[in-house]
């Protein structure tokens, strides 16, 4: 395939609400340096997760993966891509592969430690980058793989790998001893993912009691018919839930004022805080000076190397396998697929998932090609 544009989606790193399409020289096979290989991006997802990565791409750094001059920076994205031309023994061209992606058409990367299930991109500039990240899959090789569902892979994995490891890190500490698990912005993918985790495993755990799911007046109805909480109440009726209940919160919002008034009603009633996403990116808070627990960031990246070096990678994944596969059934059954296709509309599909206007019933697929 020849491109006559390495077509880049980019936003200013200082206004999220500033984007720009980059035109740019396509990289041409006889560019590649000896072991080096090129993908031809096909498609990527694009949802709430990836504005976190945007909001937090100065303090962790996801900036960096994909670095452009500033005031521009590439937001991360989750795609399939396929080797377009390679100068490396072990990486064939026309190879499929899954991973970390630029908004863009193309993308070189350096494969180091191939296996027979994929490869780390070993580039300079990567190294000191949690490497969770820089791993690719080659899909004929991944046994979770199946063609008719690439889109949910990439809507749903990079999201339900955090599911997960909030959900073994919640167990490990048995909930903390609390009654209830409350969890804001619950109509998220993410959230939607711990959900259904927790109440899976909730027989076999003996706990948590109670699931909460805290959401917007317009989500409430959704969330409920879901089935995954025991119950759902608006953020404007948070103060109507009962104060004297031992509760962890699990903020996936990043809303500063619900994650104060939180604390305000529970205050040491509530037993651990913890800080995972920020769908409301622009009313993020740290919750400094709350009553109660200080809230804890949990990055999903540094607890799963803590987890794969307890249980060994190979186990971790088995059990991430054996809650994906229900997972996927059960959001088969609720969630559509709207594949996107070229710059304009990207910029378009970027802008409703800034400002909150995708229905959380709703997966985007995304491509630059026109």
């Amino acid at each position: 395939m020849t491109l006559s544009s390495n077509t880049t989606f980019v936003v200013n790193r200082e206004n999220l609400h500033e984007h720009s399409v980059l035109e740019q020289d396509p990289i041409q096979p006889g560019e590649l340096a000896e072991g080096e290989v090129l993908l031809a991006i096909d498609r990527f997802s694009f949802t709430a997760n990836n504005i976190t990565y945007a909001a937090l791409g100065d303090a962790f750094h996801y900036w960096d993966f994909f670095p452009v001059e500033k005031p521009w920076g590439q937001i991360p994205v989750w795609g399939f891509a396929d080797v377009a031309a390679s100068r490396h023994p072990d990486v064939t061209e026309g190879t499929r592969i899954y991973g970390y992606l630029p908004m863009a058409r193309q993308l070189r990367v350096q494969p180091g430690r191939v296996s027979k299930s994929g490869f780390t991109d070993i580039a300079a500039h990567r190294q000191d980058l949690p490497g969770i990240y820089n791993q690719y899959v080659f899909t004929a090789n991944d046994p979770a793989y199946r063609p008719e569902h690439e889109a949910f892979q990439m809507l749903l994995r990079p999201l339900l790998v955090t599911s997960f490891l909030l959900d073994d890190f919640l167990a490990r500490q048995t909930f903390f001893e609390a009654e209830q698990v409350i969890l804001t912005s619950a109509s998220s993918k993410t959230a939607l993912g711990l959900a259904f985790m927790l109440n899976h495993q909730r027989e076999t755990r003996g706990g948590p009691r109670v699931l909460t799911a805290l959401t917007s007046p317009g989500h409430a109805g959704f969330v409920r018919r879901l089935g995954y909480y025991d119950r759902v109440v608006p953020y404007d009726e948070l103060e109507t839930l009962d104060a004297d209940q031992a509760s962890v919160s699990v903020d996936f919002a990043g809303n500063g004022q619900v994650l104060g008034r939180l604390h305000e009603h529970f205050a040491d009633q509530l037993q651990f805080s913890s800080l995972v996403g920020a769908s409301h990116w622009d009313q993020r808070g740290g919750g400094k000076g709350l009553p109660g627990p200080k809230p804890e960031l949990f990055f999903a990246p540094k607890y799963w190397e803590q987890a794969a070096g307890e249980y060994g990678t190979a186990a971790l994944m088995q059990r991430f396998a054996g809650l994906w596969a229900p997972l996927v059934a059960s959001m088969e059954g609720w969630m559509t697929i709207r594949d996107v296709r070229g710059a304009e509309a990207v910029a378009q599909a970027y802008e409703d998932t800034l400002e909150g206007r995708i229905n959380p019933d709703q997966g985007l697929t995304l491509t630059l090609a026109p």
